[in-house]
């Protein structure tokens, strides 16, 4: 079973350009001008017709001023698309290949897990990055099925820096990430800024349980596998 001990910060899925804690949204703006017309207005004599009309009167200036412009309409911000959400998971070097769930959080603030079940797939935590935007991607799933058989992150231990991981995304591009080291804590010391902080580029987590002991029947770790971005997301 996966139970994660602490609670994730809330936040967005982000621009690859932006912090992690932190969407920024870039505003275009652009001004014209209309050219003034110095054709007459329509109904109003000329400057020449008014002087044949009033013998003796001075001609009347004509303005030089051109007329006020419109004002510029303002474009609308340009906002970047949301990121593609990931679908799928697969860890050749260990077997596995599972569709992807979307976890948010609970009303309390904890973080949502997978569900129960032989079978039952990973998830992926909507408040974190897509896999290949900038910062943690957070993926959890059980180390073992309700049944007593092997959950789909049963062989997270298994993987070796340089493993790659593939995902697949929602527009049918795949981002592959290679392993670069992984490690267990403690659920009553888990690192949360270290597993879900910001980081410099595209980064993945696959976060499972560990631990088990078998006088309780409980969990007392958490298993983590760090991965960095290999191959940017590709068609």
């Amino acid at each position: 079973m996966y139970s994660p001990n602490a609670t994730p910060p809330s936040r967005r899925r982000k621009n690859p350009a932006a912090a992690l804690l932190f969407l920024g949204a870039l505003v275009l703006s652009g001004c014209g001008t209309a050219a003034p017309s110095s054709a007459p207005t329509a109904g109003t004599p000329s400057a020449t017709q008014s002087a044949a009309s009033a013998p003796g009167l001075p001609s009347p200036a004509v303005s030089t001023t051109p007329a006020a412009a419109p004002a510029a309409k303002v474009p609308s911000p340009v906002r970047p698309a949301p990121a593609p959400a990931p679908v799928t998971v697969t860890v050749p070097a260990i077997g596995v290949q599972t569709p992807l769930v979307k976890l948010g959080l609970r009303k309390n603030g904890s973080l949502e897990v997978p569900p129960d079940g032989p079978g039952a797939p990973a998830g992926w935590y909507s408040g974190s990055p897509s896999p290949g935007e900038t910062g943690p991607a957070v993926m959890l799933g059980h180390v073992n099925a309700t049944d007593g058989g092997p959950g789909v992150f049963a062989n997270l231990r298994g993987l070796k820096p340089g493993t790659e991981i593939i995902v697949r995304l929602a527009d049918r591009s795949t981002a592959v990430f290679a392993v670069t080291r992984a490690a267990a804590y403690s659920k009553n010391s888990f690192p949360t800024l270290e597993v879900y902080g910001n980081t410099k580029g595209p980064e993945l987590r696959l976060i499972t349980c560990d631990g088990y002991d078998p006088a309780s029947g409980l969990f007392n770790d958490n298993y983590v596998v760090y991965a960095k971005l290999k191959a940017k997301p590709a068609g």
